[in-house]
């Protein structure tokens, strides 16, 4: 008999009132808009929202809504061309104060949003995004690399008690060691070999410092880095940066980005269907990064002015220009030598960054504080920023590093690898926190090209995917009606059925929908049409063998659900790895048919059995059916 669970007809109505609920938001379009982030030092107030509305007043925009949420300016404006004319005008307004970016806003509604409902993520081909090139300054990975090796030079000798007076670097790149007079040569030279081949400069790779070449002459040791060295310097730079930016872009979020390496130096970075173009570029724009220093002894502004700075010391300015500070050039613990950081609290309950140093820096942090209680040690806050100018109504893009020492703080006791550090600000600390968890970068790296793909190229792809899906279901809904009649009405209901579980789940788990998922999209909807034929046609079958109607219905569902089953799950497989081995537009389709693939196996055996039980399950009598 045809006989169908209760428990799965609440399971079906979950499933169909979870499925329009988490659909909902993509019937609700998004607004071109105008992000608006201050940069430290301004503020997002009255005053920011006076001079935006001027400049759009004089720009001849006329915005939908100006609105300021959680410290940012979203301007929402009517179409595209509005949006282009007020990024132009806000940027020539507000100059470098603040960050202006492009966005596409929200219209969902909080209630929506409440619940996690959230509108389908879609691809650069589709809604457009952030397209950035960028060069790594691979003089500064070198630059680096080198510094490090010369401090592990004065750190040595001087562990080893051995005296010198001078260690330099030459313009070819080598390292000069000059000793006291009546120093051991020899001695120094093996000492300096086993340190650097040990622990390969600050980098921290044991490979790095072993193919270095020794060279001694009078009381001078030549160290050479070999090409060979050079290049991998170069190469390790770019690399690291790679993991760096994919880090980083996982902390805001971004589904399916591109990050690639192009040539020997540049790299390409797509976003699509970001949502947060302003954090975007901080964060992968950015190279902020820590360094803790010694504070050297003395008056600052008296050795500034008389220009008598200590061999050892470095000048640098303090926040907020309150003067300037002795550090020490030796770097205690920096950025690339952190393991984890995680903003909270300091006693005062103002914003602080916890911070987690690897062993190495730990035990370094641990010996200097050992011997220095009761001292002064600084943080050196060092930011490179992106800045856009315009000139003769042209951008000109630019990078500004920042280089400013926190307030010191005196050591009251010993510490290592667990520490914290205060004196910043919240946004500040935030920010922070999400780029010494992403990781340093090896190299600076600078803007190049800088491009916002617009909606409007994606508006005719999506008009014809949707158009393409739309017809495909048309034609099979016109099918089904024809040639199965009642069967066919319960094909339909499991088909639309199918395609708003697909758009859900997406939108659910943050899927991205690009153009090739429309076609996995149209697939799915020919799979689910082939299950219900397969399913229709077994019914026609028992009938036609002269098996009663209800028995029939029941007899080829029972007998067609296997063949779906070992149909669907080998292309299920298939799709799988197409996920797992392929890349970009190959990662799009597959996604969308896996999900297709199993939400038309469940409409397909569970709901439309559902609905057929519905219908005829009650009568008894029946002599035909309707298909």
């Amino acid at each position: 008999m045809l006989e169908f669970p209760r428990w799965k007809y609440v399971l079906i109505l979950i499933v169909v009132l979870a499925s329009a609920l988490y659909a909902l938001p993509n019937l609700y379009p998004q607004d071109p808009s105008v992000q608006i982030t201050a940069n430290r030092g301004f503020a997002v107030d009255d005053a920011l929202r006076a001079r935006v509305d001027t400049a759009l007043k004089q720009a001849g925009v006329q915005p939908k809504q100006v609105e300021v949420d959680d410290g940012t300016l979203l301007v929402r404006l009517p179409g595209l061309d509005a949006q282009t004319k007020a990024n132009d005008a806000l940027r020539q307004a507000l100059g470098e104060d603040y960050l202006v970016a492009l966005n596409l806003a929200s219209t969902v509604p909080d209630w929506l949003g409440k619940l996690g409902a959230r509108s389908m993520v879609q691809g650069l081909d589709l809604q457009g995004g952030v397209h950035f090139v960028m060069q790594v300054d691979q003089k500064a990975a070198l630059d680096k690399r080198i510094d490090g090796y010369l401090e592990d030079v004065r750190v040595t000798l001087r562990d080893k008690r051995i005296r010198y007076t001078a260690v330099e670097r030459r313009p070819d790149n080598t390292l000069l060691v000059t000793l006291a007079d009546g120093e051991d040569v020899a001695a120094a030279q093996q000492a300096l070999a086993q340190t650097l081949s040990a622990r390969g400069g600050n980098a921290g790779t044991l490979a790095a410092g072993a193919g270095l070449t020794y060279q001694a002459s009078g009381n001078q040791i030549t160290i050479g880095l070999p090409q060979a060295e050079l290049d991998q310097i170069a190469s390790e730079a770019i690399e690291q940066n790679l993991t760096t930016l994919r880090n980083r872009v996982n902390e805001i979020g971004v589904a399916e980005p591109i990050i690639q390496r192009q040539g020997n130096d540049r790299v390409v970075v797509q976003l699509p269907g970001v949502q947060d173009t302003a954090e975007a570029k901080r964060l992968i724009g950015a190279t902020a990064t820590l360094e803790f220093r010694a504070v050297v002894e003395g008056n600052a502004a008296d050795a500034v002015a008389s220009g008598r700075i200590p061999p050892e010391a470095k000048v640098y300015q303090l926040r907020d220009n309150a003067g300037p500070v002795l550090l020490n050039k030796r770097v205690l613990a920096s950025g690339d030598e952190m393991v984890n950081a995680r903003v909270g609290v300091d006693n005062n309950g103002l914003p602080a960054v916890d911070v987690t140093l690897n062993n190495i820096a730990g035990q370094r942090m641990f010996d200097y504080t050992s011997a220095n209680v009761g001292k002064l040690m600084s943080v050196v806050y060092i930011e490179r920023v992106p800045t856009v100018t315009m000139v003769d109504g042209k951008e000109v893009r630019s990078v500004r590093v920042r280089e400013e020492a926190l307030a010191p703080t005196r050591i009251a006791g010993v510490f290592g690898k667990n520490f914290q550090t205060t004196g910043l600000e919240k946004t500040e600390a935030d920010n922070l926190a999400k780029l010494l968890r992403a990781g340093s970068l090896a190299a600076p790296m600078d803007f190049i090209e800088e491009r916002v793909v617009g909606p409007s190229l994606g508006a005719e792809n999506v008009a014809r995917g949707t158009k393409a899906v739309v017809y495909s279901f048309i034609f099979a809904l016109a099918f089904f009606l024809v040639y199965y009649r009642m069967f066919g009405v319960i094909t339909c209901v499991a088909l639309l059925l199918n395609l708003v579980m697909v758009v859900a789940v997406m939108s659910l788990f943050g899927a991205t929908m690009t153009l090739p998922g429309f076609a996995g999209l149209a697939l799915t909807i020919g799979m689910s049409v082939d299950a219900n034929v397969l399913i229709n046609e077994r019914i026609r079958e028992e009938l036609r063998a002269g098996v009663p109607p209800l028995a029939a219905i029941a007899t080829g569902y029972d007998k067609a659900s296997g063949t779906i089953f070992d149909s669907n799950m080998t292309a299920l497989l298939a799709g799988v790895a197409l996920y797992a081995f392929g890349t970009g537009p190959l990662k799009g389709f597959a996604i969308t048919m896996v999900i297709g693939i199993l939400t038309s196996v469940f409409t397909a055996v569970t709901v439309s059995r559902g609905l057929a039980t519905l219908i005829y399950g009650r009568r008894r009598k029946l002599k035909s059916l309707a298909i």
